[in-house]
């Protein structure tokens, strides 16, 4: 096969081996003589699938009997809305959040229909470059939660895995690990709910995966929508009305490759290593290549990056360049541009290393 080496911010890549097994069973599902694509959402085939795909992944994230599992319909960016519709029980209800980049900003701006939202944290002004101290943060006296985005795409800022600690004892805890989702061990017990679209690591677009706490389904009140609503998805295991069910058995073949490849545990690894080639090889090239973001902060999910501190003709050249190489998707947002090489657990490493291996090339050829 002539694969491109895809650094997609999203939608991103998605192992080889689980694009192989779609082709195969794309007209005739084990034997059933029709598409995954073809079946009832009833049928026992398909309650196979999701079955196995919920226990894959509370398998892959060892996640306590007191949560429960969702697929839903749509983005990620759907239940910034769809949050505090649930566990907010009037619009004056305080919700914190820690403002860190365009997902959690958007989070930020959504909200406001359903509570009233707080900026803990907004880096906004430093141009989402870093985040202050803990011991500057400004939480609410009661927030009904705190939402924080563990990792941002946009601007390449990834949170701690213990920033948790920093908050309120008594606030619930909601995190968007959209971007980051299964690429490192998380210990769900420390969360209330996690929501994350499958698109960057877990699936393809169309699709969000929600871990919940069961305690909470009883705040969804009965006026909240059936596509938004918490408690009806977990009392119908997602089967309320028809789920994207290619979506899901794509999530659960992906599932059942990180178990086969080591877990979570092996892709913490994989990224550390990903990462670590990467961003060394920038830090010492001598300021050709420059990340301007905190080191404390990096992400190893999606590395942002400038050439000469932003020479925008250079830049061009090295995109257009590195695509006669099927080096693809390294332009970075629109919104901030410059470059970015996204490092999702479908990337293999000789990937990176032939994009560091033209990085080289492009740095001695365009050095003054």
């Amino acid at each position: 096969m002539n694969r491109a080496h895809n650094f997609g911010a999203g939608p991103g890549s998605v192992p080889d081996e689980v694009l192989e097994q779609v082709q195969k069973e794309l007209l005739d599902y084990k034997g059933t003589g029709k598409s995954i694509m073809e079946m009832s959402h009833r049928g026992k085939e398909f309650t196979q699938v999701i079955e196995e795909a919920k226990a894959d992944l509370i398998k892959l994230l060892a996640i306590p009997d007191e949560y429960d599992v969702l697929f839903l319909q749509g983005g990620a960016s759907a239940l910034f809305g769809g949050i505090p519709m649930n566990l907010c029980n009037e619009q004056t209800d305080t919700v914190d959040f820690i403002v860190t980049g365009t997902w959690s900003k958007t989070a930020c701006a959504d909200s406001k229909y359903f509570c009233s939202p707080n900026k803990v944290v907004d880096m906004e002004s430093q141009k989402f470059l870093t985040v202050i101290p803990p011991e500057q943060w400004k939480f609410s006296e009661s927030p009904t939660y705190v939402h924080y985005c563990d990792n941002e795409t946009v601007h390449g800022i990834e949170m701690p895995t213990d920033v948790y600690k920093h908050f309120p004892k008594s606030a619930l805890v909601v995190c968007d690990m959209s971007s980051n989702f299964l690429s490192r061990p998380v210990d769900v017990s420390k969360f209330d709910l996690i929501f994350a679209g499958a698109q960057k690591n877990a699936g393809i677009s169309g699709i969000t995966i929600v871990i919940i706490k069961k305690s909470l389904l009883s705040k969804t009140k009965p006026s909240v929508p059936t596509v938004f609503n918490f408690l009806k998805k977990s009392q119908s295991n997602s089967l309320d009305n028809t789920p994207p069910t290619f979506n899901i058995y794509v999530s659960g073949l992906i599932f059942k490759w990180i178990l086969k490849n080591g877990g979570v545990e092996g892709m913490e690894k994989l990224r550390v290593e990903k990462s670590s080639k990467l961003y060394d090889f920038i830090d010492q090239s001598n300021g050709f290549y420059k990340c301007f973001i905190d080191k404390d902060y990096r992400s190893k999910m999606n590395a942002c990056f400038r050439i000469l501190d932003g020479n925008q003709e250079l830049e061009d050249k090295f995109a257009k360049q590195a695509l006669e190489q099927k080096i693809t998707d390294i332009k970075g947002h629109r919104s901030v541009g410059g470059l970015r090489v996204s490092l999702y657990n479908a990337i293999k490493v000789e990937s990176v290393d032939v994009l560091i291996s033209f990085m080289e090339k492009f740095m001695k050829e365009n050095s003054k």
